[in-house]
């Protein structure tokens, strides 16, 4: 069975970090590129990272450059993303996502993050 399931999300306050995990299953995880999407409140999908099988090359959205970083540990079949000076506007569930093509085929459930004072 091929799953995605995400944890590490959490009540923070502004400033502060955390690290999201993403544990899959069911495939061989170093063969696919990984992503981070995020959906706020009332609001979209929005993508937030990604890396490629190896991990050799990231991509970040503007909104989270500089702040968060995406790696992996194939070895372990997880993915990581660690969040740092979190902002209000961070607050969203956070999903993990396996690449086919220029889409995504496997969805997580979700962690959400939630960054308030």
């Amino acid at each position: 069975q091929v799953q995605l399931v995400e944890s590490g999300g959490g009540l923070v306050q502004p400033g502060g970090s955390l690290r999201l995990s993403c544990a899959a299953s069911g495939f061989t995880f170093s063969s696919y590129a990984m992503s981070w999407v995020r959906q706020a409140p009332g609001k979209g999908l929005e993508w937030v990272s990604g890396l490629n099988n190896d991990g050799g090359w990231t991509l970040y959205a503007d909104s989270v450059k500089g702040r968060f970083t995406i790696s992996r540990e194939n070895a372990k079949n997880t993915l990581y993303l660690q969040l740092n000076s979190l902002k209000p506007e961070d607050t969203a569930v956070y999903y993990c996502a396996k690449s086919k093509g220029m889409g995504y085929d496997v969805w997580g459930q979700g962690t959400q993050v939630t960054v308030s004072s």
